[in-house]
């Protein structure tokens, strides 16, 4: 039994019935030598419950898993037709070595489906098993992703704070309170916990360093950062300077190795997506020349033909490869440059005054009208694959144009607080008060979009009481009250560094020398991966347009063709004894065939495009656009 982590409690102290179950049954198996892996991964991964109790969710998850994949494994194979079987054991006998040289004895079918179900039953088993550990070690990879995408900018931000303070633990403090810092800041709050249970910042540094994910990175900064605490605020203010020009180029190196991710990533979209589309065409083309593509098979939703299965499940695969390429496209997007999420309004005013600049209220608001606009196509006749299809494009594009807008205006603000930050910077190394050159910079400068926001901290910045939060710094309440005005990621990473830095008592000036530094290499950053990422927009739709235009050209001059073709055919050749099927091309029927995969391909890329654009609402404008465009040619040329 372990130590550490036999303490099974809910978060109210009560202890949850199916946790203590699974705990008296599966607690053991956690101290096997076979999970000593995963717990070192579970340490990584921070999961916030004891490794006692993951390990018995589990086992327990395993062998619930096990008896239902065994139940639906031997009723299925227990109602399939005795042909079936005997055609299943038969290939099975032939593929084997050895195993085909031995005379097949009469099993039961009773037999083979017990077989069957245990066999999957301990399949599911394993892989849930093997899932369990799998995800601690996903959760560790993403928190090692997210340290070295936030760890520079929370050295950068401790260089600016060892200026003007010497007390170690107030500084990782601020830098934990910086929700822009991601896993670093957790990091760092977890090394002060530590440190407040034992009494020693060393010990919390330590500990973490010992857990943490990134070795290459964390671990050793940890280490290093607490060898020149205890050496004086001169050899840490050095080893910040140098460290934060490490990390910078550290990050750098990333943003190439993720940049190429991302062309093989594209790469890799555009031959799975064109693929299907290929293989639809010639499954098509070919049932002309081969009759066993029409013959039929017996499913649990009925019979279909051989070729059905094969375009429907190319749909499928189609729309699969665009919601994975879309979350690997979201995934390598660095931490500090992810969007933002916008948050739907609770009072029904302000949510409908929101709606033209916040995609999440206008994603409430146009939900019922896209599902009246589902119901009147509904009543006006329309397949339901394009009542689905049409009120999916009536609900994102103005889903989608609004988060368009919002970007602009958030893009415009982050132009604008730049040059904010420059003229603060020059009037602040004049020998001018804070406040006093906000205020002149405010009455001065046009700021554009960000004007509004200045003035409101100009005027904060005035007061001599800050009846809001209480703690009489009305500087540091302003400046909060300035980010959350703004709204946008680069202003909470930027204008949080000040907010901490002249709390610590650090110099103004030095402030916001570093802050020019700061936000010039966020902006050029985010410019960069901006143009970057704006080519896979065009792979995006460049596939899509392509996919479009070849079926097409498919339905307009092919299919035709080979109708007439099978028709000719099995005329000629009713006298000799070979004919075609004169039913295996079907014009309208293949259209609509072709017309559901092209769909299916216009959702792939439009999810594609947004997510590498600007995030899951842009998502939604990009295939809303694409699927329109489809309609609109397929409906136009008469092929609906």
């Amino acid at each position: 039994m372990a130590t550490e982590d036999s303490t099974v409690t809910g978060a109210d102290g009560t202890v949850a019935f199916v946790d203590r179950a699974l705990y008296a049954l599966f607690s053991r198996r956690a101290d096997s030598a076979r999970h000593e892996r995963d717990r070192h991964r579970y340490r990584a991964a921070d999961l916030g419950t004891s490794f006692d109790i993951y390990i018995s969710r589990v086992y327990g998850i395993s062998w619930g898993a096990s008896t239902v994949t065994f139940g639906l494994v031997a009723l299925v194979v227990g109602l399939l037709p005795r042909s079936a079987l005997a055609a299943v054991v038969e290939f099975a006998h032939g593929a084997v070595p050895v195993l085909d040289r031995v005379a097949l004895p009469v099993v039961p079918p009773v037999v083979l489906a017990l077989v069957a179900g245990v066999v999957a039953g301990a399949v599911a088993r394993w892989g849930v098993l093997h899932s369990g550990g799998l995800y601690l070690r996903w959760q560790a990879d993403a928190r090692r992703a997210d340290i070295e995408a936030t760890l520079p900018g929370a050295v950068r931000y401790l260089r600016v704070l060892a200026s003007g303070s010497s007390d170690q633990r107030a500084m990782l403090r601020r830098v934990a309170d910086q929700h822009a810092y991601g896993e670093t800041a957790t990091a760092f709050r977890r090394a002060l916990n530590e440190a407040a249970l034992t009494g020693s910042l060393d010990a919390g540094l330590e500990l973490v360093a010992r857990d943490t994910p990134s070795r290459d990175l964390l671990a050793p900064f940890l280490l290093k950062y607490r060898e020149h605490a205890n050496q004086g605020t001169d050899a840490l203010a050095e080893y910040l300077r140098m460290e934060s020009r490490l990390l910078s180029h550290q990050q750098s190196r990333t943003h190439d190795r993720v940049a190429g991710y991302l062309e093989l990533l594209a790469e890799l979209f555009v031959v799975m997506l064109v693929f299907p589309a290929l293989a639809v065409l010639i499954v098509t083309v070919m049932s002309v020349l081969a009759p066993g593509l029409s013959a039929t098979v017996t499913t649990p939703l009925g019979t279909v033909t051989i070729r059905e299965v094969l375009i429907y499940s190319s749909i499928a695969f189609v729309l699969g490869v665009g919601l994975a390429a879309a979350a690997v496209v979201a995934s390598l997007r660095p931490a500090q440059h992810a969007m933002p999420d916008y948050e739907v309004p609770r009072e029904l005013s302000d949510l409908i005054r929101s709606a033209p600049t916040n995609p999440a209220s206008a994603a409430v608001v146009c939900g019922p009208f896209a599902a009246a606009a589902a119901v009147a196509l509904w009543t006006l006749g329309y397949a339901p694959a394009n009542v689905l299809l049409l009120s999916y494009v009536g609900f994102g594009l103005p889903v989608g144009f609004v988060a368009v807008r919002r970007a602009r205006i958030d893009d415009a603000k982050d132009r604008e607080i730049r040059d904010f930050v420059h003229a603060i910077a020059g009037h602040v190394a004049l020998g001018q008060p804070f406040s006093t050159a906000v205020d002149e910079v405010a009455a001065e400068v046009d700021h554009g979009a960000l004007q509004p926001d200045v003035e409101s901290l100009a005027f904060s910045l005035s007061l001599t009481t800050d009846a809001g939060s209480g703690d009489g710094d009305v500087r540091a309440a302003a400046l909060d009250k300035f980010v959350d005005d703004v709204g946008t990621p680069m202003a909470e990473q930027t204008i949080g560094l000040v907010v901490g830095a002249l709390e610590s008592g650090s110099d103004t000036e030095q402030v916001f020398e570093a802050l020019q530094t700061e936000i010039g290499t966020l902006y050029h950053r985010r410019k960069q991966l901006r143009s970057e990422l704006l080519v896979y927009v065009a792979v995006g739709w460049t596939t899509g347009l392509l996919v479009l235009g070849i079926m097409v050209a498919v339905n307009v001059s092919v299919l035709d063709g080979f109708s007439q073709l099978a028709s000719v055919s099995n005329i000629e050749g009713s006298a000799s004894g070979f004919a075609l099927d004169p039913d295996a091309v079907q014009p309208a029927r293949e259209r609509w065939r072709f017309y559901l995969v092209t769909q299916a391909t216009m959702l792939s890329c439009g999810w594609f495009a947004g997510m590498a654009s600007r995030g899951r609402y842009e998502a939604l404008l990009h295939s809303a656009g694409l699927v329109g465009i489809a309609y609109a040619v397929f409906a136009g040329a008469g092929m609906l």
